[in-house]
């Protein structure tokens, strides 16, 4: 019985891709130069035959758009590729939830999905504000927690503690 390969999580056309994500190149005609693969911490992603290709803080089009320069770069006439993110990076939440840590993103996630997926609230919670610190930023934004505040891949969220 053949395994089903993972489905690929929708991506918003703006998503750029970073370490931790999780890519599926397929090379059309060329099986032996499709398969899947992370980005490294250095951003990169190793393909065969062309190996290193930078992929951190391109679109999923644009890094579509470097391997297939990097195979008409001597190796395949006119090659076709696309490219889809099967798993992202993880993001991150602290602070005032039963079990912080590490934990995988999926797609549309909200801050109070990230709260369940961390076992919830403590007592000392404050439940109207949040602190999120975009991948890329130096400080973390205090925010309103509305049922649809956002939570993006490599955020790394907190809950703080309320005030009596």
């Amino acid at each position: 019985m053949q395994q089903a390969m993972p489905a690929a999580a929708p991506v918003d056309p703006d998503y750029q891709l970073g370490s931790g994500d999780k890519v599926r190149v397929t090379v059309f005609g060329e099986p032996t130069l499709s398969g899947e693969f992370y980005v490294t911490g250095s951003g990169q992603v190793s393909l065969p035959l062309v190996g290193e290709v930078k992929a951190a803080g391109l679109s999923v089009r644009q890094f579509q758009e470097t391997v297939e320069a990097a195979l008409r770069n001597g190796y395949l006439k006119q090659p076709r590729v696309s490219a889809e993110v099967l798993n992202f990076r993880p993001f991150y939440i602290l602070g005032e939830v039963s079990k912080p840590g590490t934990y995988p993103y999926t797609s549309g996630l909200t801050v109070q999905n990230a709260v369940a997926t961390a076992g919830g609230y403590t007592y000392r919670a404050d439940k109207n504000k949040v602190y999120i610190k975009r991948l890329g930023e130096e400080k973390e934004t205090k925010m309103e927690l509305t049922p649809s505040t956002q939570v993006a891949p490599g955020d790394t969220v907190r809950i703080g503690e309320r005030f009596f």
